[in-house]
Formats: C-alpha cells, structure tokens, sequence
C-alpha cells in the first residue's frame, strides 16, 4: 500500500479509500466486516462513510455496520482513519439537515453513537449550505475541534469558489479549515479541473474523487456486456450514458487490452497520477472487487498512454492549450 498526506495536513492516509456506501444496501453486515478487515490487512487505513448512508432516513444503518467492526477491537478503530459526513437529512424536521450549528451538534453526536468512537478524525461537508453564515459553521467546527470529538474537516461537492469562501473564512479565525475536498472526478466527469483542482491545490485541500469509475462505465462494462455479467440492468440513465459514449468506451477498452490491464484498475490508475489527488473512494460490494482494485497501484501510466486518454476523454478546458483555470483567458 501507498501512503500520503492528506492536503497540507500531517495526517497519513493510504491512497485507496474505502468506500463504505455499499454496506447495508448492497453488501450484508457479515460481508462488510470481512470487507473491511481484508482492507485493513492489506493496508488501506482511511474509511469514508456517511450519517445518510443505509437507506434508511435517520437510521445511520452504515455508520452502525462500521461502529459494530470498531467494536471487536484488535487495534480496528486504533489504525483507522475515519471520515463521515454531515449535511443531508436525518429526519423530516426543519433542523435536522444543513450545517446549522444545532445540526452541526446533533449530527456529530449522532455519528459518535452509531460508530462506536469517541472522536471522528476526518468530518465533511457533505453538501455546501448557501444559507447558514461561515462564520456559524466554523464556530460550531472550532469547539467540536477543542472538545477532541473531530480532528480535521472536509468537504464534499464544493465548487471551487466555495473551497475560497471557506478558507478565507477559517483564515479570519486562524483555523486550519479545510484539509480535504470529495468531489466525483474520474474520466468521464472532468469537469472539476476547471477550478476545483486548482482551488484545492492552492489552499493545500487533499483532493478524494468519488465515483471514479463513473458508475461502472469505466470498469469494462462492454466486455462485461458481452460476457452476461455486467451488474447494471441497462435501463434508466445508466443505459442512456452507456449508448451516448459507446464508441469511446469501446476504444477506451480496446486501450486497456493493449496494455494488458483490466479498464477498471486503469481508471483508478489515472486518478492515482493527477496531480492534488489524495486517493480514489473505492466502494467494494465483495471481497474480489475490494482485491483487484489494489492492482491500481502497480500500473504507471506513461506520458503516450496518458495522452491518449486524454484523447479519448478531453480535458474540459475552454482553450485546451493552457491548463485551467488560466485556460479560461484568451
């Protein structure tokens, strides 16, 4: 396993993520802990999961599944950097989403509870909140962070702008802020390198892509297709995606046979080498895809075979030539 810092703080997390969203709604208990402990022992340290995560409004079904594992002990919760979230609805009533400090409040002691832990290392923004003052929000963050209940902050589907807001905010209070930023980033979905990565890269905000494998679509759905076992229905939104980038799917798999590697392990690969990225959330359903997505560490991608992704997947720059976000200057 590889380890890096995360942003510009001194924590150490490994650069594949563990994605727990799965646990609960698509992956049993019993399933999930071994998920985990294979994790653990192959030395992926940093867990994400979420307060919403389950399917079950208020429940916190995910973060349960996990705080049951920390609680058989044997070092789980001692090696584990461990990241939720805040944000989204936990009930039907007016305080309990967003980031009010009452939220705030009750949100953390409701994460502490399920997962069985006495502080969160890594506490994200899981959506920003347009309504609630920075100043509100990095109050209610500073004394979560002097009662020794979270260690660092993050967040999750920021715009670049709103990474400045919250930095400039927490430099007011000489606070760290933020020391990580999620955000679905992989081929397909480029978007973020308009001004996202360059925000983070500025104020030293670790970059976790999520989705990075754009559901699926990036993991040989075609071969899968044509094997009877692709996991998708091939209906909905999924399947309209599917048609709409058929073609440039189909050359992107041809590729990954050229170089003997299977096109989810190369998808990872990619994120592994974009400058500001932390490390990739991968959210395993079963024991095997937890064990091939470690292949992503072995593969370096050269400078033709990155040029040639980025031809079949174009960076999102307006004037392709310079890199963003002077890209948007003539």
């Amino acid at each position: 396993m590889e380890y890096t810092r995360l942003g510009r703080s001194g924590l150490s997390v490994s650069r594949l993520v563990l994605g727990t969203m799965n646990f609960g709604a698509e992956a049993t208990e019993q399933d999930s802990h071994a998920i985990m402990d294979s994790a653990r022992d192959q030395g992926i340290t940093f867990f994400d999961t979420a307060n919403v995560y389950g399917r079950q409004l208020g429940e916190g079904v995910t973060e349960q599944i996990v705080g049951r594992w920390f609680a058989q002990g044997g070092g789980r919760r001692e090696n584990t950097v461990l990241a939720t979230k805040v944000y989204l609805p936990m009930g039907e009533g007016p305080n309990e989403s967003g980031l009010s400090a009452l939220h705030i409040r009750r949100a953390v002691e409701g994460s502490l509870k399920r997962l069985q832990t006495d502080h969160i290392d890594l506490y994200q923004m899981h959506h920003i909140d347009r309504t609630t003052p920075w100043e509100e929000i990095w109050e209610a963050f500073s004394v979560l962070r002097q009662q020794g209940k979270v260690l660092y902050f993050g967040s999750s589907n920021f715009a670049g702008w709103n990474i400045a807001q919250a930095q400039e905010a927490a430099r007011t209070r000489h606070f760290l802020g933020l020391v990580s930023e999620q955000s679905i980033y992989n081929l397909m979905t480029r978007w973020v390198e308009l001004e996202v990565l360059p925000a983070a890269r500025h104020y030293g905000v670790g970059v976790i892509p999520w989705s990075p494998l754009h559901g699926g679509l990036l993991s040989g759905v075609l071969r899968k297709q044509r094997e009877g076992v692709a996991a998708r229905s091939g209906k909905g939104q999924w399947a309209e995606t599917l048609d709409q980038h058929r073609d440039t799917l189909a050359a992107y798999e041809k590729l990954c046979a050229d170089l003997g590697e299977d096109p989810a392990h190369v998808g990872l690969a990619w994120l592994l080498a974009q400058d500001g990225v932390t490390g990739p959330i991968i959210g395993p359903r079963t024991l095997g895809q937890l064990d091939g997505s470690l292949r992503a560490l072995d593969i370096t991608l050269d400078a033709d075979t990155l040029a040639k992704l980025d031809e079949l997947f174009p960076p999102p720059a307006p004037n392709g030539a310079k890199p963003a976000p002077e890209a948007y200057a003539w």
